[in-house]
């Protein structure tokens, strides 16, 4: 019976616009005049930390910065880690000089890991890299009162996370995420990874961070491209259970994609809160946070198969989320009007919703990549669907199988891809 009942998990949540919120955001008591914070708390008793929302918070100047940064050190020793890109916009020296900020005490070193055209992001997500993290920590002597700042995007957020977790069985970590994917997902949560060579995250553990700083002022030097994979992923959060906030989204999405300020701070802010509250429920993905992974398994084989790097998550993402809307509604599960509204969105994110004419992908490959994801239980693939209403989801192993099968055939047949 008990493993009957995880097969399915059912997520159905109202919730209001992100604008009124389920509480009243906290602001952070203002010793500067600007700028205003929002607090989004993740509740796990002794392991509660806040995610610090706002335009400015780290772009302003190091006094503003360091309210956010030193009060969750609790050492005397930090390394940064972060990559060549976001060193060369000057990010790492900024966020150096917040934490030494005053009469701090804190002695700062910094790692700046590759990432160039010619080894993309993700690839560089590998225990190697990892490696690089520990040993510089063990150079640099820092002990277990270490505090471990991840500055960047997912993948940085992902390792540094690891490495924390792992330098002498643990220390504490800062997310500064740079990339509206990090902010909205990957930083929050406590999902740590690196990828092998044949299958994403498969080496990793759960380990939450102190804080987390979401400064959306650093969108504005972030490429169109790794924007737009982000707001695909904020997608999932209204047609999993947030209806409120889908509706917003249709409303306000190219504000998003705009970078206007009050819009990707109520795009942070509900994406947080949202997530904040499943992991609440659910830290290790035993049931209900897994809904979170709406198309994230027709990703993850987008990703593998391609190769690390081909798409950016959130593209990999688009693309699953298509796939899992049209097996709901040719499963019976969701009407064709909430089908046209949730690919109408994405597609309107500027992310592909189908596989281009030169992807290698077939259903066989498809088939072996979904065979070893983490949702399979048993030997039965799990998939989040929707299902019901718009905010509406499962997370179950009790579908048609043929229609899994025809799903992949229509996806990967050359006539339904893009030039």
């Amino acid at each position: 019976m008990a493993r009957r009942l995880l097969q399915t998990v059912a997520c159905a949540v109202a919730l209001r616009p992100p604008h009124q919120g389920l509480r009243q955001p906290t602001r952070r008591p203002a010793t500067l005049a600007q700028p205003t914070t929002t607090t989004v708390e993740v509740d796990l008793g002794d392991r509660s930390y806040p995610i610090y929302i706002g335009d400015g918070l780290l772009t302003e100047d190091a006094a503003t910065a360091s309210q956010y940064l030193q009060t969750h050190v609790k050492g005397s020793q930090v390394l940064i880690v972060t990559n060549e890109i976001l060193d060369r916009l000057g990010y790492t020296q900024r966020t150096k000089a917040a934490l030494e900020y005053g009469d701090s005490g804190l002695r700062v070193e910094t790692l700046v890991l590759p990432d160039n055209e010619e080894q993309p992001s993700e690839a560089t997500k590998t225990l190697e890299n990892l490696g690089k993290i520990t040993d510089y920590a063990i150079e640099k002597a820092l002990d277990r009162k270490a505090t471990f700042v991840a500055l960047g995007g997912g993948v940085i957020g992902d390792m540094v996370g690891f490495a924390a977790a792992c330098y002498v069985r643990g220390v504490d970590f800062i997310q500064i995420p740079t990339t509206l994917m990090a902010m909205v997902d990957s930083s929050v949560g406590g999902k740590t990874a690196v990828n092998s060579k044949s299958a994403k995250n498969m080496v990793g553990a759960f380990y939450q961070p102190v804080a987390v700083v979401a400064d959306v002022g650093s969108l504005r030097t972030l490429p169109d491209r790794e924007l737009a994979s982000g707001v695909s992923e904020v997608i999932k959060y209204g047609l999993i259970r947030d209806a409120p906030f889908f509706e917003w989204l249709e409303d306000n999405i190219e504000k998003v994609l705009e970078r206007d300020s009050e819009a990707l701070i109520e795009t942070v802010e509900a994406s947080c809160r949202n997530k904040a509250e499943v992991v609440a429920l659910d830290e290790k993905e035993g049931g209900v946070r897994a809904t979170l992974n709406l198309g994230h398994t027709f990703g993850h084989a987008i990703e593998t198969k391609a190769g690390y790097g081909t798409y950016l998550h959130g593209e990999a993402v688009g693309i699953g989320m298509h796939m899992a809307a049209k097996m709901s509604r040719d499963l019976g599960w969701i009407s064709d009007e909430l089908f046209e509204r949730a690919v109408a969105l994405v597609a309107r994110a500027k992310v592909p919703i189908v596989l281009p004419l030169d992807s290698p992908l077939d259903v066989a490959s498809f088939e072996s990549i979904m065979a070893v994801d983490k949702k399979v239980a048993d030997g039965l693939l799990r998939l989040i669907l929707l299902k019901g209403d718009l905010g509406n989801c499962v997370f179950t192993g009790e579908y048609d199988r043929a229609v899994l099968k025809e799903t992949l055939e229509h996806f990967c047949d050359p006539e339904n891809r893009s030039n």
